[in-house]
């Protein structure tokens, strides 16, 4: 990864305070030059600024600003770890985002991943548009009203920065209109028997260059069923006004049964083209299921062994078709080789001494892999160091950030940058951080002067609930993720 030093800049931190101090209003009164009579007794003007007409502080004029002034608190407000008081709320500061937008569905949703499209790599175009499947959450006794939810988002405009008149022609206003457009949400519907642990969706190039990409999603269910679905049709139909989705086109290619207990991780290999995919469980099991060439899928009878409790988080490698890692609540990360006959984990290491919640594994340098754990602390890891098969005691790693106090829900590397980190926690934050910041010897190890607030964090998203979060591979800088108010 590429070192950046750590910029500070006077007035400009990271810090969201609670107030604002105002500009006094000016009240648009002019007035003319007058004669004073009391010239004589001061030896300045600003004598006069400074007394009364008796020579003394104008007390009386000094109760009247502080009055009219706005109450300015001088902590620091860090979200996340301090608490808003009765009657507070925080709002975000948007001239600090170049994309904002919110969506609220008639049940949350634990789960959702974003679909790749054809709308070119690297986009920074406003309005965007994108795509997304999502699983729901309907509350306890309305389990048949959960969905799986195929979603068009398009008219995301930018945000209003509030340019100045002077400073767009004529012939942009067009175009500005186009980028205030309104957002506009599609969506289709699949209907699901139970509530949804995790959802991950997968798209690959069928042989016939001249049909649109076949994209198909894995949902883990929380009655322990894996249903894999074709959501094709419905992706195309949003660009294919008048298309009718048929009943047999919302029904499942494939319902796997082999779980004996729910379980929360999923993961698509994103290099056997075929499909191939991984389900882990409470009971510790992870299974692999594959896609024949005639279309249908098999189920490895034999579980992957090893964890002593739930499995929480599986990756393929990005670069190694038989190598994966999984996360568990006893603690550890094993890296396991599905050539291995025994099905065992190839390495064992213990990363928490809580449960790890979440991994991700960097697809640009393709030996660090990041962890999150239930303690609030989320690490990365050289995967060249873990050359012994077990590491009781914890594992040293790269780089260990304690800034969250609740557990981290979701982690997620920069999809091109190998140095960018999203992570959502429990204390209703979605940060963004920079690995490549470094200190000199002589810098604090404090950001803008604020005791423990590491300087490789870039920015704090407020977001209740938040549950998971994802980079959009083709739009710059984009993040999205789902909570308990929607999404955002």
């Amino acid at each position: 990864m590429a070192k950046r030093p750590v910029e500070q800049s006077e007035g400009h931190g990271i810090t969201l305070k609670a107030g604002a101090r105002p500009v006094p209003p000016d009240n648009g009164i002019e007035t003319g030059p007058f004669e004073d009579e009391f010239d004589d007794e001061f030896e300045s003007e600003d004598e006069i600024l400074e007394a009364d007409v008796d020579g003394g502080p104008d007390k009386e004029r000094e109760a009247e600003e502080k009055r009219g002034a706005m109450d300015m608190d001088q902590k620091t407000f860090i979200p996340g770890r301090d608490r808003l008081a009765a009657g507070e709320s925080l709002s975000p500061d948007t001239s600090t985002y170049e994309l904002l937008h919110d969506l609220t569905t008639t049940w949350p949703c634990l789960s959702f991943d974003i679909v790749p499209d054809q709308l070119g790599a690297n986009r920074k175009a406003y309005p965007a548009t994108l795509y997304a499947v999502a699983g729901t959450q309907a509350e306890s006794g309305k389990a048949n009203y959960n969905e799986l939810m195929v979603m068009k988002l398009s008219g995301l405009s930018r945000m209003d920065r509030g340019r100045d008149e002077d400073d767009c022609d004529d012939d942009n206003d067009d175009d500005d209109e186009d980028e205030n457009a309104d957002p506009i949400l599609e969506t289709k519907s699949i209907p699901l028997s139970s509530t949804t642990n995790r959802i991950r969706a997968r798209q690959y190039q069928p042989q016939n260059a001249s049909r649109p990409p076949t994209t198909h999603t894995a949902t883990m269910l929380e009655n322990s069923h894996v249903l894999i679905h074709d959501v094709t049709p419905q992706l195309n139909s949003f660009n294919n006004p008048g298309t009718m989705i048929t009943p047999q086109q919302t029904k499942p290619v494939a319902i796997l049964k082999m779980h004996k207990t729910e379980g929360y991780a999923v993961d698509w290999s994103p290099i056997v083209p075929q499909g191939k995919l991984l389900t882990g469980d409470n009971d510790g099991k992870i299974f692999a299921t594959t896609c024949t060439e005639g279309g249908k899928w098999i189920t490895d009878s034999r579980p992957f062994t090893g964890h002593q409790s739930s499995v929480e988080d599986i990756q393929w490698s990005p670069s190694e078709r038989n190598v994966f890692a999984s996360a568990s609540s006893d603690g550890t990360v094993k890296v396991w080789d599905t050539r291995l006959e025994a099905h065992a984990p190839a390495v064992s290491v213990r990363v928490s001494d809580t449960d790890v919640n979440v991994i991700s594994w960097s697809r640009q340098t393709t030996h660090l892999l990041a962890s999150g754990a239930d303690d609030g602390q989320w690490a990365v890891w050289d995967l060249r160091q873990w050359k012994d098969h077990t590491l009781v005691s914890p594992a040293q790693s790269v780089a260990t950030f304690n800034f969250h106090k609740e557990q981290i829900t979701s982690i997620e590397w920069h999809p091109t940058d190998d140095s960018i980190m999203a992570v959502a926690a429990g204390d209703n934050t979605l940060t963004l951080w920079d690995l490549a910041v470094e200190l000199d010897d002589e810098e604090s190890s404090d950001s803008a002067g604020v005791q423990g607030v590491p300087p490789q964090l870039l920015f704090v998203h407020y977001m209740e609930m938040v549950k998971e979060c994802h980079w959009h591979p083709q739009i710059s800088g984009c993040v999205m993720a789902t909570g308990a108010a929607g999404f955002g």
